[in-house]
């Protein structure tokens, strides 16, 4: 890309109401650290260099339905996260405070985070 530095980073931004709550659900569930904190604002770092996941205040946040309906606020991006076991995936994402979809793909398991967005468990076949 022209006028990039030589040191690059990107991310993913996720609007939320509470970006600390949103944080540490993530931080637990992924085992990634909270990197930087600001009012309004948490940073969490992936394994990989020059990657992050900022969780970002939103005044009047909507959270999105799924699956996608007419009329509704649909979602705009969403995790996908590879696991060995699926059900014990499940199991500690819900008591970290997600919820699961009532929609269910097979092999997959769409949750809700904390604040709404959908997530995707999906089980690792080798």
């Amino acid at each position: 890309m022209r006028g990039r530095t030589g040191r690059m980073w990107w991310g993913l931004a996720l609007e939320t109401p509470d970006p600390e709550t949103l944080a540490r659900f993530y931080s637990v569930l992924l085992d990634w650290p909270v990197v930087h904190r600001e009012p309004g604002q948490a940073v969490l770092q992936p394994p990989q260099p020059g990657v992050f996941v900022v969780d970002q205040q939103s005044d009047g946040y909507t959270p999105p339905v799924w699956p996608p309906a007419p009329g509704e606020q649909r979602p705009m991006a969403h995790l996908d996260v590879q696991v060995e076991d699926l059900d014990a995936a499940v199991t500690d994402a819900v008591a970290l405070g997600a919820r699961l979809a009532d929609h269910q793909p097979p092999a997959v398991r769409v949750l809700f985070d904390p604040v709404g967005h959908p997530f995707c468990l999906c089980r690792d076949d080798g």
